[in-house]
């Protein structure tokens, strides 16, 4: 469902992945059931694509990765967070256009 260069974030790598990773990480949460979240990800793919070797841009399935979604309070998706240093560096809430994306990247490069 993602898309070549959209990485598929899990508890199990999320320290590795995010948290100690040397460029900014866009991370969507969403779930298969959520239409939403459906109809922005060829959005999040898009930016995956332009943002290669700037920033990595991925997804993380709240019903298969429970713990990191309850660990940063994720009670609507689509949720997309920007991590920075290991720290959440911005935050958008709901279905969101390209440009808003690319500001929220861009400020954080």
């Amino acid at each position: 469902m993602a898309g070549t260069n959209t990485v598929t974030f899990t508890d199990a790598g999320w320290d590795t992945d995010v948290l100690q990773s040397e460029t900014p990480v866009l991370v969507d949460f969403w779930a298969t059931w959520c239409g939403p979240c459906r109809q922005i990800a060829p959005t999040v793919d898009a930016i995956a694509d332009e943002y290669v070797g700037k920033a990595k841009v991925g997804k993380l399935d709240v019903d298969a990765n429970g713990a990191i979604a309850m660990r940063y309070q994720v009670r609507g998706i689509p949720t997309l967070l920007l991590f920075k240093g290991g720290k959440v560096a911005g935050q958008i809430v709901g279905a969101t256009g390209k440009a808003d994306l690319q500001k929220l990247i861009d400020a954080n490069l």
